[in-house]
């Protein structure tokens, strides 16, 4: 095979498209295999973007430094890769943000609140009376272009989307650790959901690693399929 993580990649997407609104590739797992790897991700944006217009591609990229590296970094990603969106991490603040902003029609999704073990290091840490992340978001507000900016919110953090909504009611938020790392569907919806729903919400491992057999495809759809009715349901009585 030529190719075995592009044609991976084809096979889940082929096989959950109609499940899915979004995909979000993590570069780290293409940039580890080199110049072979950028290749695989660049056929398999290339092939959503042509096969499948309609679904939001993120660049899981974690990306942020100063603001001639963030330009360079929002050009591969946004312009010659040609993502929706990509992930970027706030702490050198709006120089390292704002010029992923100036792209139209695309959006920066501005770490804060993650859900690993380690964002209570920082994220959380009382700074003047509140918590780090919601000054983050807070500031975040009064960037150039910041009606472009998503926000990651973990899933496992569940009982702070309540906090988190009273500063950006209408944002949306892309939500991962549902389903391998723990987080509950039901309560990220019950407190993060908007008016106009505004969650993406993630679940990778759970659904791409769910067989590592010749049926991955099969299995990968099985448990997206089993997520999206679950969604479903709570759309329904909400």
């Amino acid at each position: 095979m030529e190719d075995p993580i592009f044609e991976f990649n084809k096979a889940i997407i082929d096989a959950t498209n109609d499940l899915c609104v979004s995909y979000k590739p993590n570069t780290a797992f293409y940039e580890a295999y080199g110049l072979k790897g950028w290749q695989s991700l660049q056929k398999t944006i290339n092939y959503l973007n042509e096969r499948y217009p309609e679904i939001f591609t993120i660049a899981d990229a974690k990306r942020g430094d100063i603001g001639n590296t963030s330009t360079m970094y929002a050009k591969a990603f946004l312009e010659d890769l040609d993502f929706d969106s990509v992930t970027v991490a706030p702490y050198m603040g709006k120089d390292s943000v704002e010029p992923f902003l100036a792209f139209d029609n695309k959006h920066a999704i501005m770490l804060a609140l993650t859900s690993n073990e380690g964002a209570f290091d920082f994220q959380t840490k009382d700074v003047d009376g509140k918590e780090l992340y919601k000054t983050v978001i807070e500031t975040s507000k009064t960037w150039k272009n910041s009606e472009r900016i998503m926000y990651v919110v973990g899933a496992t953090k569940a009982e702070y989307f309540t906090e988190i909504r009273k500063i950006i009611p209408d944002s949306f938020l892309l939500v991962p650790g549902v389903g391998a790392q723990g987080g509950s569907l039901e309560e990220v919806c019950k407190y993060g959901m908007s008016p106009n729903v505004g969650l993406l919400i993630n679940s990778s491992r759970g659904i791409i690693y769910a067989s590592n057999q010749n049926d991955f495809a099969e299995k990968a759809r099985e448990e997206a399929l089993k997520m999206q009715q679950e969604m479903e349901v709570i759309l329904q009585k909400i």
